[in-house]
C-alpha cells in the first residue's frame, strides 16, 4: 500500500529527473550550456554518465530525507527542542532543495522554448 510518508521523496525524484532530461535536451539540441562546473564537464563529455551521477545524486537526497524524517519521528521525546530544530532544519532544506529543483525546471524550460 502506498504511504504519504514517501510523497515529498517522489517529489523530489520527479524534480530531479525532469531536470536532468531538462538540462540533456537543452545541452544536446539547444546549445544551453549546464551552469554546474562540475556537471558542465559530464554532460559535454558523457551523457550517459551525466545521467547516472544525476539520478544517483537525486535518489541519495531523496532517499536521505525520508530516513531522515523517519528517525525523527521514531524518536521518543517529540516536545523537546532537539527534535523541534531538527524538525525545521529537515523541512527547511527540503523546502530549499524542491525550490531550488523547482528554479531549475523552470530555468530549463524557458530556454528549451527559445
Amino acid at each position: 500500500m502506498f504511504k504519504k510518508e514517501v510523497i515529498p521523496s517522489l517529489l523530489i525524484i520527479v524534480m530531479g529527473l525532469m531536470d536532468c532530461v531538462t538540462t540533456i535536451i537543452g545541452v544536446a539540441f539547444s546549445g544551453a550550456k549546464e551552469l554546474n562546473p562540475a556537471m558542465a564537464v559530464i554532460v559535454n563529455s558523457n551523457v550517459g554518465a551525466f545521467l547516472v551521477v544525476k539520478v544517483a545524486a537525486t535518489a541519495f537526497i531523496a532517499f536521505a530525507y525520508f530516513f531522515g524524517r523517519r528517525v525523527l519521528m521514531h524518536l521518543p521525546n517529540k516536545e523537546g527542542k532537539t527534535f523541534t530544530y531538527s524538525m525545521r532544519g529537515l523541512t527547511l532544506a527540503y523546502l530549499g532543495l524542491v525550490g531550488f529543483l523547482g528554479f531549475a525546471v523552470v530555468n530549463n524550460l524557458i530556454i528549451l522554448m527559445h
